[in-house]
């Protein structure tokens, strides 16, 4: 019985995942409380919304990529 081969294997998925949970986790960081009208809110130019969530996105964006860049580990039986 032979095995369909996909293009993805379960690590490929996993490292797809992972990256996708650093993305979100910069997306968390980026939030905060907002400015209105009448209340100026400074925390929107804090180091963490700024600078450090959108780095964390970008890294989880990369990480993403090698996942589906990676190659599956073939396993070459040859019978002789």
């Amino acid at each position: 019985m032979s095995k369909q081969k996909f293009a993805f294997d379960k690590t490929n998925f996993i490292l797809l995942a992972v990256g996708m949970a650093v993305v979100i986790l910069g997306f968390i960081l980026m939030t905060g409380p907002v400015s209105t009208p009448t209340h100026f809110e400074p925390d929107i130019f804090s180091v963490r919304r700024i600078k450090v969530a959108p780095l964390v996105c970008l890294l989880g964006f990369v990480f993403m990529i090698y996942a589906v860049l990676r190659k599956p580990k073939t396993e070459d039986k040859t019978e002789g």
